[in-house]
This record gives structure tokens, sequence and C-alpha cells, in this order.
């Protein structure tokens, strides 16, 4: 399985660009949006799992060349003698909490110290990965964590898929032993008929359990330093409030 990595639907190699560019520090709450708010667009509703339709070697075979025809970004698909067929999928990370970064650093001598970093994911990264038809969705997901030194849980993640059907867009998250190229094959290479999201698990509440001391540290900060922005925020505005009130009232008390 390989990767790579962009700011859009675009491809382009990890190996040519750093992975630190792709993050952003955190900047805003982490915690829970309010409700009546939608995580991603407002017509993102849930849909049924749809049943898994099995396919013949002749049938891959002829839907992997159908797929190939059709694809635009040179991002097409290979069947191997032994049945198995490879391709390209592009997952979109739509995280509302920050990621918790490791990153490995040699002291001389000494062991490599690890150090750990929170980042909130810029909004519409998108990464194309390239995978086999036997990888599954926990397989993806794994592999996303691992490519970016993530140090956060994989089973704090879900990959969903996403389709547009009469003006309407809907959502299904995909259990763990499901493929996403079989997925793929079978929608065709459009993202408008499939697309692939990353996200964090809708539990209704934040789990902290789930966290690790060195994240919840790094968001002790974070809210440290959101704390501290509105309290100076807040006495800049009172301090403009309390110097236009005491020359209103030199005005006022002015002897005439």
């Amino acid at each position: 399985m390989t990767w790579t990595s962009s700011m859009s639907s675009g491809y382009s190699s990890l190996e040519e660009e750093e992975s630190e560019e792709f993050f952003f520090t955190a900047r805003t709450s982490f915690f829970r949006r309010p409700p009546g708010k939608s995580r991603a667009a407002p017509q993102d509703v849930q849909k049924e799992r749809e049943p898994h339709v099995y396919l013949s070697k002749e049938e891959v075979k002829e839907k992997i060349q159908s797929y190939n025809s059709s694809v635009t970004d040179k991002l097409k698909m290979t069947l191997n003698a032994n049945g198995i067929y490879t391709g390209f999928i592009k997952v979109q990370m739509e995280l509302c909490r920050p990621i918790t970064v490791q990153s490995s650093q040699r002291q001389g001598r000494c062991a490599p110290s690890s150090q750990e970093t929170a980042f909130y994911l810029p909004e519409g990264c998108v990464n194309t990965l390239h995978i086999s038809s036997t990888n599954t969705v926990r397989e993806v997901i794994e592999a996303l964590l691992k490519k970016f030194f993530v140090a956060d849980n994989p089973a704090k993640f879900a990959l969903y898929k996403r389709c547009h059907k009469e003006d309407q867009v809907y959502t299904c998250k995909l259990s763990d032993r499901e493929h996403p190229l079989y997925l793929r094959l079978v929608a065709g290479p459009k993202t408008e008929m499939l697309s692939f999201v990353l996200r964090e698990h809708e539990t209704g509440e934040v789990m902290w359990e789930a966290f690790s001391i060195p994240e919840l540290q790094n968001f002790l900060r974070i809210l440290d330093k959101e704390e501290s922005d509105q309290l100076q925020l807040l006495k800049s505005r009172y301090a403009a409030y309390r110097g236009k009130l005491e020359e209103a009232l030199r005005g006022v008390l002015k002897p005439g």
C-alpha cells in the first residue's frame, strides 16, 4: 500500500514534499459542535448500507477495463494474474478535533526521544492511496495514521462513503471488513458517484478516557491559550468601553 497527499483532489508525492506542510496548529476549540450544526454539508444525511455484490473474475476484468476507459487523472486500476487488483482511492479528512503527531529526535548517541504535538488538519485535506482489493477499511485507516506519524488510536476513527443522488448527499459508515477499492471499482472513477471520508467516531460526547496523557496535556495547553486570548479580548473591549464612558462623564461634568 502506498500513499500520497494533497490539499485538493490533485495527486502529489510525499517523497517530494514534507508531510509537516499538511498540518496546521490548533487555533479553535476541539469540543463538540453545538446541536443543530452539521458536521459537513447541511444536506449530508445517513444512508443505509447497501448489500455486497460479489463479482466473478471475468466481471472484475470487464469492470476494470470500463473503469480505466473512464479515468481522467491517470489513476487506473491493474488486474494481476492471481485475480487481485490494485488501484487508487482518495480520502478526504474531515476531523473536528486535533490529531496527535509523533516525531522522533536523536540526541547525540542517546536513543531517539519521542515528542508529541497536537495539530488540526487543514480543511479540505485529501490523501490519495494506492491499495489492493484485499485491503480492508481498518487497514486503510491504520495506514493513513501511520504514514503521518499520528499517535491517536485508530479505533477513534471511521471511514465513510459519500455519494450524490437527486441533489442530496448521502453518507454511510463502512464496516472495518469492507474493501474500499472494490467499492471504488463498482461505483466508477467519478467522485460524485462515490467518495471516501475519514471522520472521528460519532459518539455524541468526547470520550476523554480514549486519549493518552500527552494528548490530554496538549488539549489543556490549547485550552489555556484559548482562555488567555479570550481574556485579553474581553479586557481590551471593556477598556475601550471604560474610556468612552469616562470621556462622556468629563463632558457632562465640565463646568459651563
